[in-house]
């Protein structure tokens, strides 16, 4: 197992298939964007069907999500999944993806075995979503959505991030248009890994503003009755139910107590946590010849040095030198 010396395992591995990205996020990336990593130091297709093998038939992953930058950037993103889902025992598969070209893939990934998707969405306005984004594509984003929910790719779940005097104001009409289209919206508070270092406290919506916002619309009553387990996001019954709408408080409401996740970065870094400082090199000891034993044995020496907590409340937490693109969420 993927064991840490708090007790907790990790079983939920994050894979990022590319630090791109078609859309320039102002809580992710400048305007100009990032230098992207060079492509010999990217982790091939067969490098990364390799690890996850790994991970699931030597080290007890159970659940892959495919992450970026913006995931469906990689080319072989359907081979990479159609190896992972033959695995036995068989991981649940998702994508965390911001919906670009979903609508034309969705079929196909499907096929390959991909269980379902996360779909990021900060506005239902264009100049909005243009604003945040810096880039025109709602429409693309919408209609990746709607076709991940045509092929099958459910429960569809969508992740909205709130900005201060931005898309705030937002947060009750995303949730009624969720609620029509039968998908599942969760509110994520910004966190620190933002490229430019830019993250304020004192500007960031907080789970309970969120809550405040929502309840000013609709009846809200906490999911209690549900075991929340590992899942990050807090659950909260609308009208009376059974649809929910999540709230994922990492920074206000951290949930580390519970954390079963590991990272593989587009690289091959192994991250035992989103906010780690330190990373373990499972590429070099790929490419020097290292065997299947060496390779578990160093995932787990990584995770079993994973800190009790993120650390963001602490007065000396420092902020992670890679960015949300280049580490995958």
């Amino acid at each position: 197992m993927l064991a840490d010396s708090y007790g907790r395992v990790a079983t939920d591995l994050r894979v990022s298939l590319t630090d791109r990205c078609n859309l320039r996020c102002t809580y992710c990336m400048p305007p100009e964007g990032l230098d992207w990593l060079p492509k010999p130091e990217l982790l091939t297709d067969d490098e990364i069907n390799r690890l996850i093998r790994i991970g699931v038939t030597m080290l007890g992953i159970d659940e892959i999500r495919f992450t970026g930058g913006e995931p469906l950037l990689r080319r072989g993103l359907v081979g990479i999944l159609a190896e992972a889902t033959a695995l036995s025992p068989r991981p649940k598969t998702a994508l965390t993806t911001n919906g670009i070209g979903l609508s034309r893939t969705a079929a196909q990934l499907a096929e390959a075995g991909l269980d379902r998707v996360n779909v990021s969405l900060d506005s239902l306005r264009p100049d909005v979503f243009e604003q945040l984004a810096r880039r025109r594509r709602l429409d693309d984003v919408l209609e990746g959505m709607a076709g991940a929910a045509d092929a099958g790719l459910t429960p569809v779940k969508v992740n909205t991030v709130l900005m201060r005097d931005i898309n705030d104001v937002e947060a009750p009409d995303l949730l009624r248009y969720c609620l029509e289209h039968g998908y599942q919206l969760r509110f994520i508070e910004q966190m620190p890994l933002d490229a430019q270092h830019g993250w304020r406290r004192d500007t960031m919506i907080t789970a309970d503003e969120i809550l405040d916002r929502l309840s000013a619309e609709f009846d809200l009553r906490a999911a209690d009755d549900e075991e929340r387990g590992s899942a990050p996001a807090e659950l909260f019954y609308v009208d009376g139910g059974p649809e929910t709408v999540g709230v994922i408080g990492s920074v206000t409401r951290p949930f580390c107590g519970a954390c079963d996740r590991v990272r593989l970065t587009a690289d091959g870094q192994i991250r035992n946590c989103l906010f780690a400082r330190e990373e373990s090199d499972l590429r070099s000891l790929l490419r020097e010849g290292g065997t299947d034993e060496e390779i578990a044995k160093r995932w787990r020496a990584a995770v079993a040095t994973k800190l009790p907590g993120h650390g963001i409340n602490d007065p000396s937490f420092l902020q992670p030198a890679r960015p949300m693109s280049a580490i995958g969420g």
